[in-house]
């Protein structure tokens, strides 16, 4: 699933577009925005019960915008993060040299293209570990009441169904611990109803422009 050249979202953040999925990896209304949004606000701070060191999962790490923004995120509140990513189809590293994420974000470029070539665990800076899986979901076997918050970035079901099931979120339910949660751009109904039947508690929350609304997911132990 190779990308091609960045577009430029209506914040001025850059996304892709990937031909074969016949998607962009994030909002042409905002790149940044949209992150920020569902994931950093409804996510990294929807999370009520902060600990000492918080562990985050998220599927489809993609552009690695989402691991960025995590990044700042910890290093302004000074709280540690352990973030794992799971990415089957690794975005080329030109590819990456191209998104200006690292100067919208205030952050050394070396920083960004660090994160991506982090095959095993690394300290990224002061507050984030991370670690990069590059193999399919299917593959990955988390442990018990392993994290706190999942981001669930993948390609919508339309364009993988097979990541969207009831064993899928029955996985990520397992991996989370008690009060944990999962948030997700994606509102649609066969979505809805694979966390329901998964055991998750679900909350429709108003989403970033050009989204009505997107999901939260919380664990319910």
């Amino acid at each position: 699933m190779k990308p091609g050249k960045p577009v430029k979202t209506k914040d001025g953040s850059h996304t892709l577009f990937n031909e074969k999925a016949g998607e962009h990896y994030h909002s042409v209304f905002g790149a940044i925005q949209e992150s920020e949004h569902i994931f950093i606000r409804a996510g990294l701070e929807g999370y009520k019960n902060l600990e000492n060191e918080l562990r985050i999962l998220e599927i489809g790490f993609g552009t690695g915008l989402n691991g960025l923004l995590t990044l700042n995120w910890a290093e302004k509140h000074h709280q540690h993060i352990q973030y794992t990513g799971i990415e089957a189809f690794p975005v080329m590293q030109s590819t990456l040299k191209e998104l200006n994420y690292p100067v919208l974000l205030h952050v050394d470029s070396t920083i960004f293209m660090k994160m991506h070539s982090s095959s095993e665990r690394r300290q990224i800076l002061s507050f984030l570990s991370l670690h990069v899986l590059y193999e399919k979901l299917r593959d990955y076997h988390p442990a018990s009441n392993r994290f706190h918050v999942v981001f669930f970035d993948a390609f919508s079901p339309d364009s993988q169904p097979e990541m969207w099931t009831e064993e899928v979120f029955v996985k990520l339910y397992n991996a989370l611990v008690p009060g944990g949660i999962l948030v997700t751009y994606s509102c649609k109904g066969t979505v809805k109803r694979a966390l329901k039947a998964a055991g998750f508690r679900l909350e429709k929350l108003p989403g970033p422009p050009g989204k009505r609304e997107f999901l939260r997911a919380t664990v319910q132990k």
